[in-house]
């Protein structure tokens, strides 16, 4: 037995079977349920981890969960109320029956103390989970089927799930819980500036199609090479981490408020180009002369003030070349834990690997390995996953160039997971390649074209679970790689979603 707190309890009510096998505080447990019933207000104060399932004993989780169902629909908690929910309880009649609903009132602890013995109740279930989990490690270990990093990858996810919610399996949610939650999200949209649902982009037209980026989406940002698809991530990284704000709460933690922390996983450009890149964006200095060192007093006075600027935003570059799937999972988890975490973006999807498991696998499988882990990734953490990926060569053979879903590598897991597919196209930049012959009727033509397209780019919406497909058109300027809203009201044409 695990004495945390002295309490009024001689602990002769309630029959403990195992006294040593796991801690557990049946004092604190009838303290805690003794002020509730004499002090309804006091659930109030609770600490909002604590649930039913971290009690100890089984009848007093029936009997707090009973108590937390009366007060959260306004009815009175207490002895004679509760009788008759318990009347047929056979536990309930051995300890007692209403006398021991009478004694736990008759000693109740005063309530400002019910906080502490919450905590220590909550406390105590984490370490009894904790115990559990290391024998069902232990026992896995053991075996030689399983594979030794995917014992590690489960262990960590589970130790995360109990750092998280205090348990290692949340198992079924009342829908009740699942509607509640909803409309807290909706609520909180209607309430937010712009109304929107899901965390800003900052790019208008973007964010009035798709909502914003919500949590648990997986979306894909696709394109051809050169089209923008770094860039546009970036940005929206950068838009996300600069606006971040948050409120503090009472256990600790921070709420997201606005913005976001990021995670962004460079596998192809090292931190420092990513760096350079974004403060290009930032300062409005040409990224081709910032790297060429082609710049005056006046612009690197402009990069110092921006770097100044972006450099304390909550973003965390990851430029691991050909990280696994586990070790890309394990270090957002970290980050979410430490940290936190808001937004996840990965570029691109056909640069991670999938590790020794993927020996005996092909290139579908793989991707289709590593789609399913990004998608549960972003459930697990509750946060948006963008995946950039690359687009097969059949674009380039086709008269409009514009992407489609089966343009996509390996198109068919990538589709199937993703909640969002955006595709990034710029038709300047195949007008740039086919100039005519200066001089003639074409190139009058040519040049009109260009005058139209320059400067800008379309984000097609391929598939969107939740939503319309269409396509927007943003600002793109190549200089300093970044994309913004148009001034122009008629931005973009939405098509339907059938």
């Amino acid at each position: 037995m695990t004495a945390m707190l002295d309490s009024p309890f001689p602990l002769t009510a309630v029959p403990d079977a195992a006294p040593s096998s796991l801690p557990h505080n049946l004092e604190a447990e009838q303290a805690l349920l003794g002020c509730l019933m004499f002090d309804n207000g006091a659930y109030e104060r609770l600490y909002d981890g604590l649930q039913a399932q971290h009690f100890y004993e089984p009848f007093h989780q029936r009997l707090f969960s009973t108590i937390e169902e009366q007060i959260r629909v306004g009815h009175l908690a207490e002895p004679i109320t509760l009788l008759d929910k318990f009347k047929n309880d056979q536990a309930f009649q051995d300890l007692g029956g209403i006398r021991y609903f009478a004694d736990l009132v008759d000693r109740a602890p005063p309530a400002a103390n019910a906080n502490d013995y919450a905590r220590v109740i909550y406390d105590l279930a984490i370490r009894r989970n904790l115990i559990r989990l290391g024998g069902e490690i232990a026992k896995a270990a053991t075996s030689d089927t399983a594979d030794a990093r995917e014992q590690i990858e489960v262990a960590e996810a589970q130790l995360f799930a109990m750092a998280e919610k205090g348990s290692s399996s949340t198992g079924f949610i009342p829908f009740s819980e699942a509607v509640s939650t909803a409309l807290q999200v909706a609520e909180e949209a209607f309430h937010r500036d712009g109304g929107l649902a899901g965390t800003a982009t900052r790019l208008a037209d973007l964010d009035r199609q798709i909502g914003g980026l919500h949590k648990s989406d997986l979306i894909i940002l696709a394109g051809r090479p050169s089209m923008g698809k770094t860039a546009l991530a970036t940005n929206i990284a950068m838009n996300v981490a600069r606006h971040y704000k948050y409120e503090p709460q009472a256990d600790g933690t921070r709420k997201t408020v606005d913005g976001g922390v990021v995670a962004f996983y460079s596998l192809e450009m090292s931190a420092d180009q990513l760096a350079t890149r974004l403060l290009a964006d930032a300062s409005g200095v040409s990224g081709d002369r910032l790297r060429k060192g082609e710049i005056d007093m006046s612009e690197f006075a402009r990069l110092k003030e921006a770097a100044m600027e972006i450099g304390a935003s909550p973003l965390y570059i990851d430029d691991t070349g050909g990280i696994s799937l586990a070790k890309l999972t394990a270090r957002a988890r970290r980050l979410k834990r430490t940290v936190g975490l808001d937004c996840i973006i990965v570029d691109y999807l056909q640069l991670v690997t999938v590790g020794e498991a993927g020996g005996a696998m092909n290139r579908v499988q793989e991707v289709s390995t590593i789609t399913m882990g990004l998608k549960s990734l972003a459930k697990e953490l509750a946060v948006p996953v963008i995946a950039l990926s690359q687009l097969s060569r059949q674009v380039e053979a086709r008269d409009d160039k514009r992407p489609q879903l089966s343009d996509l590598r390996e198109s068919g897991s990538i589709e199937q997971d993703a909640d969002i597919v955006m595709f990034v196209y710029r038709e300047s930049y195949y007008l740039g390649r086919a100039e005519p012959r200066e001089g003639t009727e074409e190139h009058l033509k040519w040049q009109e074209d260009m005058d139209r397209v320059r400067g800008t780019a379309e984000v097609i919406i391929g598939k969107q679970r939740h939503g319309p497909i269409g396509t927007v058109r943003l600002s793109f300027d190549e200089n300093v790689t970044r994309f913004g809203n148009l001034a122009n009201p008629e931005r973009y044409a939405s098509y339907s979603n059938e």
